[in-house]
């Protein structure tokens, strides 16, 4: 009786989760969602411009600093050499729509057990406040991020267990479907960030690469879906 009673709260709990995430995806496109979800906004736009960061180091060139704008818009500046390859090119592009998604896996998979919820909670909660602290530029980002820091390093200090577990899962959440945040973000060329023309990171892929920019985006759509399912089938595996 005991495990089907777990059963029923793991499914319960999964159901709440996919609820909030599609809620605030349908949220975020209107005056009044985005407001109250700009926390969260800017906090997408910090994975999302780190994922781009974390791939030029990886890549072995600099990332020089972060600039989020006061709309959630935002842009990893690096120094990247001359003789690099479009392979790298093509995952420092990609690293933008997948890293979110890949630490939004890792915080919902480390909420299978209580000693991993606290210390992922605790890892981002620093990681928020160092990097702001190291690469980030511009006063929104300055502002808003510790503060995010801040609050969450908070929930894994003084929150009970249940509290920290629905907390990191639905952070992992909403860094793994961020991606989806702008109205087919993942489907156009290019567009306008702090005032300058941007191509997109589709459309970066699609330059280094080959292949439309359409077809990057369903294959990094497939991606962070996949990876989404996987963390929760990890996180509430019996």
């Amino acid at each position: 009786m005991s495990t089907y009673f777990a059963e029923q709260e793991r499914q319960k709990r999964i159901a709440l989760l996919v609820i909030l995430g599609l809620g605030s995806l349908m949220l975020w496109h209107t005056p009044f969602g985005a407001l109250l979800l700009y926390p969260f906004t800017i906090l997408t736009t910090w994975f999302h411009e780190m994922g781009h960061g974390l791939a030029v180091i990886a890549m072995g060139e600099r990332f020089d600093h972060l600039l989020i704008y006061p709309d959630g818009s935002g842009v990893a500046v690096s120094e990247v050499s001359p003789d690099r390859n479009v392979v790298q090119d093509a995952i420092i592009a990609a690293g933008g729509p997948i890293g979110p998604a890949l630490a939004g896996a890792a915080l919902i998979a480390s909420s299978r057990s209580l000693r991993g919820t606290r210390i992922a909670l605790a890892v981002l909660g620093a990681a928020l406040l160092v990097s702001a602290a190291i690469w980030v530029r511009s006063l929104t980002g300055m502002v808003v991020l510790p503060l995010v820091g801040i609050a969450i390093l908070a929930i894994a200090r003084r929150a009970n267990a249940d509290q920290q577990r629905f907390a990191i899962q639905l952070l992992g959440v909403q860094a793994c479907i961020s991606v989806w945040s702008q109205t087919g973000y993942l489907f156009t060329e290019g567009g306008t960030i702090g005032g300058l023309p941007q191509i997109s990171d589709t459309g970066a892929i699609a330059q280094a690469l080959f292949l439309p920019y359409w077809f990057w985006g369903i294959v990094l759509s497939i991606a962070n879906i996949a990876l989404l399912w996987w963390s929760f089938r990890y996180a509430f595996r019996r």
